[in-house]
Parts: C-alpha cells; sequence; structure tokens
C-alpha cells in the first residue's frame, strides 16, 4: 500500500507565498517521476511542475519564475515553492508520482488527496 500526504495549502493574500510538500510512504521500491497538478473550479487539471527520477524540471508557462519545485529522493518528498501568488493560482493542489512497490514490479500513478490553495486579491 503507497499513500501520498499532502500539505501546505492555506488561504493567502496576492503577493504572498506557500511551500506544499508532498510525501510518499508505504511499501516503496522506487520512485520515478513526481509531479504537481492543479484543478480550479469548473476546470481540467492541469500539470504545474513536473520532475523525472533525475531532472530536469519542467513548469507550466503560467508558473514560471514564481513556482519551484524540489525533491528529497531521500525522504521520498516533493515540495513546491510558491512566490508571488495570484488568484488565478487559486485550486486544488495534487500531488502525482509514479511508483514501484515490491510486490508490484511495475510502476503505478499514485495521487495525493489534495490541498486547497486560495489567494485573494
Amino acid at each position: 500500500q503507497v499513500q501520498l500526504v499532502e500539505s501546505g495549502g492555506g488561504m493567502v493574500q496576492a503577493g504572498e507565498s506557500l511551500r506544499l510538500s508532498c510525501t510518499a510512504s508505504g511499501s516503496i521500491f522506487s520512485v520515478s517521476a513526481m509531479a504537481w497538478y492543479r484543478q480550479a473550479p469548473e476546470k481540467q487539471r492541469e500539470l504545474v511542475a513536473f520532475i523525472g527520477s533525475s531532472g530536469p524540471i519542467d513548469y507550466a508557462d503560467s508558473v514560471k519564475g514564481r513556482f519551484t519545485l524540489d525533491r528529497d529522493n531521500a525522504k521520498n518528498t516533493v515540495y513546491l515553492q510558491m512566490n508571488s501568488l495570484k488568484p488565478e493560482d487559486t485550486a486544488v493542489y495534487y500531488c502525482n508520482a509514479v511508483i514501484r512497490t515490491y510486490s508490484s514490479g511495475r510502476n503505478v500513478d499514485y495521487w495525493g488527496q489534495g490541498t486547497q490553495v486560495t489567494v485573494s486579491s
């Protein structure tokens, strides 16, 4: 059993910062790609930032220069530092990871439960 647990969401004003974290736990053999997605009300889920097992990091154009993804492989944790937040960043943010467990022997997509980020103007 694998779990992705996110934390760090909240409500801030425009221009402020938040740092999200996501930790994978369970019977994990390896973690390859990790990513953050977000979904605003009545919109499709979109990729925010992505990192492969050894980089590089890709960002959505809308967050380039403001968001930074960081990964701690020893802790199976990925972070998303969000600076200069805008109201249009308001969404539920989801962590995603491609994980191979000891029992499965193959890579499987896992998702966190989501954390709400609300940015007021």
